[in-house]
């Protein structure tokens, strides 16, 4: 029987070397001997199969888990734990990368803040200069942006009045498409001729409101030229366009002497910003009192009792269309004042976005000049709610009573008051009962319900 080999024949025995050698492992223990993975033990017969079922596996998990780590690593002569350079240097690396990135962010959102501030500082600056540049020219000068703010709650000054009470404002238009008169290639040669005069007369106490336009040819005083017309009032007074408010005062002397009245307020609007006024409230609403048939001229085509949607360009064709009415200037003054309250209609009915309310003021800024004050101009908008605009009058000259014809003076046509040339007596009686001394007339009373009485018996 082979020494070598089990009763079982299965496995081998373990030779004396191999104990010797377990033996002696176990004597240089002691020795500091760095522990290395043992190696399979191969049996003496190699021919005897190892069976799978205990086939050992590449990585002996005790030795592995006997492995050692250098965590820590001591001195041989001394035992004193030696610096471990290489973790604690890459933990540096590591955390000097964690703490690098948030200073990173915090500057590009600095920076972030930095423009956006700028940008605002630089927008409102903008807006300040704009704004100041849209007033000084509505006003001349008599006010800034900073007039229109108030951090403590507003006060509203009365507008100045005449000896009756009333506030009264001259409102006139002259043409071209802007202040100095252009029209499309070059200067027109009319454009600072006054196309529109008209007298808009406010009762701060009651809300009354009265319209009254006068005709372009009107008869009036020497002027600076021949003809004489009261459209050239304001022309001769600021031919270069650099005295607007001498214009605006000789006007409203003229017009007053006329109509027997007092004037407290100017306002001259450029009838060709109507375009850009009534397109940017997205058209206006209108119904006119006689038909208009100026086809050939201004293209103002329209019947009467009709209720019609106008955009810029036909409104500004009806403002100024005369030929085909019944009144002529006449016609025409009604028909400025029909626009005028559709587009004050427009405004009270429209909420404006920020983008209509710019393009609207910087229209008025470029089209609009006036001497009402800043203070003024906020107590006049505050006085709108209190305005009867459903009730606006509008005082008519030929209608129902014939205050004014026509007439030829020296081969020159003219609108003339119909008791003679310069005779206005009847014109200001009139106006005194309609608007100056004008009295409302008190509501009827309404009508009792009838109640019902129950008979006894």
């Amino acid at each position: 029987m082979d020494k070598n080999k089990s009763i079982d024949g299965l496995a081998p025995r373990r030779s004396k070397k191999v104990a010797a050698s377990k033996t002696t492992s176990q004597k240089t223990k002691s020795k500091k001997i760095p522990i290395t993975e043992p190696t399979k033990q191969k049996s003496i017969n190699q021919k005897t199969p190892t069976p799978k079922s205990i086939k050992s596996p590449e990585i002996d998990p005790v030795a592995d888990f006997l492995k050692p780590v250098q965590a820590f690593d001591f001195d041989e002569t001394t035992g004193e734990l030696k610096a471990n350079k290489k973790p604690i240097t890459k933990s540096i690396q590591k955390m000097d990368k964690k703490t690098k990135k948030p200073h990173k962010k915090r500057k590009i959102i600095l920076i972030i803040i930095l423009i956006i501030f700028l940008l605002l500082v630089g927008l409102a600056t903008t807006a300040i200069l704009w704004g100041n540049d849209i007033i000084a020219k509505i006003t001349g000068g008599r006010g800034t942006v900073f007039d229109l703010i108030t951090f403590t709650e507003p006060t509203y000054n009365p507008l100045k009045t005449d000896a009756n009470g009333r506030t009264n404002i001259l409102a006139f238009g002259t043409s071209g498409y802007n202040m100095d008169g252009d029209e499309g290639n070059g200067k027109h040669a009319g454009a600072q001729l006054t196309d529109s005069i008209m007298l808009i007369s406010l009762n701060q106490e009651t809300g009354d409101i009265a319209m009254l336009s006068l005709p372009r040819d009107l008869k009036a005083s020497p002027t600076c030229t021949a003809t004489g017309k009261i459209n050239e009032v304001y022309w001769c007074h600021n031919m270069k366009g650099d005295n607007e408010q001498a214009g605006a005062e000789a006007l409203m002397v003229e017009v007053g002497s006329i109509l027997g009245i007092d004037f407290q307020y100017y306002a001259h609007l450029n009838w060709g910003s109507l375009i850009q006024i009534v397109n940017v409230l997205g058209g206006i609403t209108i119904t006119l009192d006689e038909d208009i048939n100026d086809h050939y001229w201004t293209g103002a085509v329209y019947q009467a009792g009709i209720e019609y949607t106008l955009n810029g360009e036909q409104a500004l064709g009806l403002a100024r269309a005369r030929h085909g009415t019944t009144g002529g200037d006449f016609s025409r003054g009604a028909s400025q004042q029909k626009i005028l309250i559709g587009i004050k209609n427009k405004l009270l009915s429209k909420g404006l976005s920020i983008t209509e309310i710019i393009s609207l003021a910087s229209t008025l800024g470029d089209n609009l000049r006036t001497d009402f004050s800043i203070d003024e101009m906020k107590t006049l908008a505050h006085l709108t709610s209190d305005f009867d605009f459903e009730n606006m009058r509008q005082v008519s000259l030929i209608e129902p009573y014939r205050f004014m014809t026509t007439g030829s003076i020296n081969g020159i046509s003219y609108v003339l008051p119909s008791a003679g040339v310069g005779n206005y007596g009847r014109i200001q009686e009139y106006i005194a009962e309609q608007i100056t001394n004008y009295i409302e007339p008190e509501p009827e009373p309404e009508p009792e319900e009838e109640t019902e009485t129950s008979e006894t018996i």
